[in-house]
């Protein structure tokens, strides 16, 4: 056989190695980016997932819910076009839009829950930290397009109404605590906290809460002041009794 033809054959069996190699890895790579990407789908799923499992236990809107759901429906769709023979796929974003015109549909009017004032400062750092998760949620699917401005900012301001109760609820019940405790300077420093959040707030519960702060506040003031003047009165009276002693008192016998 000529010399030739038998390296043109083995320089193209190389070729064709060399190509079916390189075809492998960009198969290889095009699914890693495939696997990376539903993961990233699939956190969001699940992060989202849970923020509505707390409507339960904290005052979720319509629109919020709305909004949660079509973040969840946009992710599935998204995996989807990256798997489109996924009947499973398929089959759950169908689910997820019929939930979300359930939600139009039947959702009463209000709020998904009552607002529960936190038991403990344990319990509202985890309520405000949700309540943070959930701002943050919404900001982005605004960015992205899929919330509506007006109402983004209506569910914001919602959210941050529900933030501020949060935190002086909180406060008045520690405030109350340590007036039981006999601690009124320390029920004052909170009021006086929670009077400075209030200042520049000027929504329906901001303004009956700066009003029952106040109170509380006042009340606390004067009770010191009274106290302060008693106290001062019992020092002027034992240091008279003391110059009464000297100038009264009996004479020692020489």
């Amino acid at each position: 056989m000529n010399i030739g033809l038998i390296i043109a054959l083995v320089a193209i069996l190389l070729v064709l190695v060399l190509g079916y190699n390189i075809i492998l890895q960009y198969n290889a790579k095009v699914a890693t980016a495939k696997k990376q990407e539903s993961a990233r789908y699939i956190a969001i799923i699940d992060a989202t997932e849970e923020l509505i499992g707390h409507a339960h236990h904290m005052p979720y809107s319509k629109s919020l819910l709305l909004c949660l759901n079509n973040r969840i429906l946009d992710a599935v769709q998204n995996m989807h076009e990256l798997d489109p023979k996924n009947k499973q796929l398929e089959q759950r974003v169908e689910h997820v839009k019929q939930q979300i015109e359930n939600l139009r549909e039947n959702f009463q009017g209000g709020e998904s829950a009552a607002f529960k004032v936190p038991s403990n400062d344990k319990q509202a750092i985890v309520m405000l930290k949700l309540v943070k998760r959930l701002r943050d949620t919404i900001r982005n699917e605004h960015n992205k397009g899929r919330f509506d401005t007006e109402a983004y900012v209506a569910e914001n301001a919602r959210l941050e109404t529900i933030q501020i109760r949060i935190n002086i609820e909180n406060v008045i019940k520690r405030s109350n605590d340590a007036i039981v405790r006999g601690q009124p300077g320390t029920a004052i420093q909170l009021l006086r906290k929670g009077l400075d959040v209030l200042s520049t707030k000027n929504d329906p519960y901001s303004v009956q809460a700066k009003e029952k702060l106040k109170t509380m506040f006042d009340d606390l003031e004067k009770r010191r002041q009274t106290q302060n003047a008693s106290e001062q009165q019992q020092i002027l009276d034992k240091q008279r009794e003391e110059d009464m002693d000297v100038l009264f008192g009996e004479k020692k016998k020489w």
